[in-house]
């Protein structure tokens, strides 16, 4: 499998910052793995693609909750009682099922 590094499509060789990271035996290997299954030029470079991969993630994941959000806000005011609509629900189910 090709490297998205070696084939240039990550190409960040400036304006990159050091990390220095210490991981647990049992870590190291499963990123050690991780880099040689998936051709991965290093561990830095399978660190870069997880972290982009969880950007990536998270802004959708606040997408989703705008959405919701707006559709919350686009539904409109209710005037009734949070009470009074699960007693309606409640009433229109046993009107329903009996």
């Amino acid at each position: 499998m090709t490297s998205l590094d070696a084939v240039g499509v990550m190409d960040y060789n400036e304006n990159m910052d050091p990390l220095n990271l210490s991981l647990p035996t049992e870590l190291q290997a499963y990123v050690d793995a991780r880099v040689a299954a998936e051709g991965f030029s290093d561990s830095a470079a399978f660190l870069r693609d997880l972290i982009r991969r969880d950007q990536d993630e998270h802004a959708a994941d606040v997408r989703r909750v705008q959405a919701l959000i707006q559709e919350g806000i686009d539904s409109g005011i209710v005037d009734a009682e949070p009470e009074d609509i699960l007693d309606e629900i409640i009433a229109d189910l046993h009107r329903r099922h009996g």
